[in-house]
């Protein structure tokens, strides 16, 4: 077979006959904006340098109702200074109906988070405004890619586990990364 995938994957690619997916609400959780060295930076030529973190959660409300919390933390620094710091926790309920249990995963991973981050984006960029900071536009990100490569990492993990569990050797150390 040429296209081998892993069946959760490819079951996620399948779009399902009737499925349905509609917001219900979407909110802002938690927003926090630090700008620890202010005024100081303000005074200064700076060559910032932005570091960004993303990460999702879903909570099972009801039968067909999600919550999915999509965590953007934006860490600016200008050598070993912070200059400022954003973490917002963009919400939003969804229904997900008519779907296997696979593609929901999916769904929740990617098609959401997708639904989110526009409106995650514009927040950091309106606090980082009002904090005096030029505008921040945050580059789009690919969720889609970011499932792919954790189903992948999920895989491995389980054959390298499942290869631990038969006695087999796998000629790593137990050290820790340099």
């Amino acid at each position: 077979m040429a296209d081998e995938q892993q069946p959760e994957a490819a079951a996620a690619q399948q779009p399902a006959a009737g499925g349905q997916l509609a917001i219900q609400r979407m909110y802002i959780k938690d927003l926090s904006f630090e700008a620890p060295n202010s005024p100081a930076v303000f005074m200064q030529q700076i060559e910032p340098d932005a570091d960004v973190y993303y990460s999702n959660t879903a909570n099972k409300l009801g039968d067909d109702t999600w919550e999915v919390v999509l965590q953007v933390t934006v860490t600016v620094k200008a050598e070993d200074r912070t200059v400022y710091l954003v973490e917002i926790q963009q919400a939003g309920i969804f229904t997900i109906r008519g779907f296997q249990d696979a593609q929901i995963q999916a769904i929740l991973a990617t098609a959401c988070p997708n639904a989110l981050y526009p409106f995650a984006r514009q927040a950091i960029c309106d606090v980082v405004v009002k904090g005096g900071f030029p505008q921040l536009l945050l580059a789009p990100v690919n969720f889609e890619m970011i499932y792919a490569q954790e189903l992948q990492r999920r895989a491995q993990a389980q054959a390298e586990g499942a290869a631990a569990g038969n006695g087999e050797a796998t000629g790593e150390g137990t050290s820790a990364p340099n």
